[in-house]
């Protein structure tokens, strides 16, 4: 990502992604879908989740997986379409052992201006039987709290 688009996340340690708005993502109404919003979030999950080395792949060798516990999602401003948007996370809490929280804010390029923030919470999952199980080491590696912002 631009380093000049990735200036406009909250968080200096902030991992982003960019996404253009399409006519298919467009509700009744003439502006983004608020789906969309949740997809573009997750992509950007997993487009961040790749870069540390933690692929489908590699997470099903490990058996384990982060899966969302809950969402909180604070829609602030519409997008349109051929909206240029960034989409940014990170992770702000992880305890090593079951739970991390990611924290998520989206931008409409154009003009600077945060269309939404969000949380999401997350426990470490086995694969195979889908109930929480301890986080393996490399999880604790790949997604540090480097840094806590004051409110």
């Amino acid at each position: 990502m631009d380093e000049n688009i990735l200036a406009l996340a909250e968080h200096p340690d902030a991992f982003g992604k960019c996404f253009t708005v399409q006519e298919s993502d467009i509700d009744g109404f003439g502006h983004v879908n608020n789906a969309i919003y949740l997809k573009w979030l997750d992509a950007t999950v997993w487009e961040h989740t790749r870069s540390v080395g933690l692929s489908e792949h590699a997470c099903i060798e490990l058996n384990r997986g982060m899966a969302v516990a809950q969402h909180r999602l604070d829609y602030l401003a519409s997008a349109y379409l051929g909206d240029e948007i960034a989409v940014f996370n990170w992770v702000c809490a992880n305890d090593g052992r079951l739970r991390a929280t990611r924290v998520f804010q989206i931008v409409r390029i154009s003009d600077q201006k945060t269309l939404l923030r969000a949380q999401s919470d997350y426990i470490c999952v086995n694969l195979t039987s889908g109930r929480p199980s301890k986080m393996p080491e490399i999880f604790q590696q790949a997604y540090p709290v480097t840094r806590v912002l004051s409110e």
